[in-house]
């Protein structure tokens, strides 16, 4: 059946994984083993972005972001006419957020993406809508996505996201967030650095976690980079004509 087509972001997956196809170990610690190019290539796509998606996961491992700290960078999104920071768009159904985390006093805006459940977790114990300052606030922006019976339905939140005018999104994990987004076939492009180490472990999370996809995605690969030891691919998704969405 042929899919509506919507306006929707153009979405990228941006994550480093180990030569065995793992983002993390087995306990799923904060993934450290990119170097210091990989580091610079993430906060190039960072830099192209509108828009950085991550879910609750991933924010409680690290505790922060990833700023654009590269003066080039900045400098090319002031001429772009774009606002310093992309927005940091966290995923979280629940809403359950440790607001001590670093995150919140980091000095870029942020916003939820969260069920209608969370919303109302979330306005109840902390929200303070007279707060919209980005440095020392929690979020500027709660977007409530429908559910579907999957999950979110990322068809419905990708098109409020474009609605607020966001053309790019950069996602960067966790591999259960990953799934849900690829399955949702709301994904234009996979950039992926491989990086000299195994970890092993089946219950290691991958690039793309939980049950699996009901059929398999196809790429079409756009370049390859070695750096040192590194290996930078870079996918589109293949997709029937029928089954394109606008960008």
């Amino acid at each position: 059946m042929r899919k509506t087509q919507f306006s929707k972001p153009h979405g990228t997956i941006v994550l480093a994984l180990s030569a065995d196809g793992k983002i993390s170990d087995v306990g799923r610690s904060p993934a450290r083993f990119g170097s210091a190019a990989d580091k610079a290539h993430l906060e190039k796509q960072i830099a192209m972005a509108d828009g950085v998606l991550f879910g609750a996961g991933t924010l409680r491992a690290y505790g922060t972001t990833m700023p654009i700290a590269n003066p080039k960078l900045l400098q090319q999104r002031e001429s772009d006419g774009k606002p310093p920071q992309p927005v940091q768009i966290l995923v979280s159904r629940s809403a359950n957020i440790d607001s001590s985390l670093r995150f919140f006093q980091q000095p870029v805006p942020r916003w939820l993406l969260t069920t209608a459940a969370g919303a109302k977790h979330y306005h109840s114990d902390r929200y303070r809508p007279d707060v919209t300052n980005s440095t020392g606030s929690e979020f500027e922006k709660i977007i409530i996505a429908k559910m579907g019976h999957q999950g979110i339905d990322w068809v419905d939140a990708f098109r409020q996201l474009a609605q607020l005018e966001l053309k790019r999104l950069a996602i960067l994990g966790g591999g259960q967030l990953v799934a849900s987004l690829l399955a949702a076939d709301v994904i234009d492009e996979l950039c992926l650095t491989v990086c000299p180490l195994i970890w092993g472990g089946a219950a290691a999370p991958t690039p793309v976690d939980g049950a699996g996809l009901l059929s398999a995605k196809h790429l079409e690969l756009l370049s390859v980079d070695t750096i040192e030891q590194e290996v930078f691919l870079h996918y589109s998704i293949k997709r029937a004509a029928a089954n394109i969405l606008n960008s």
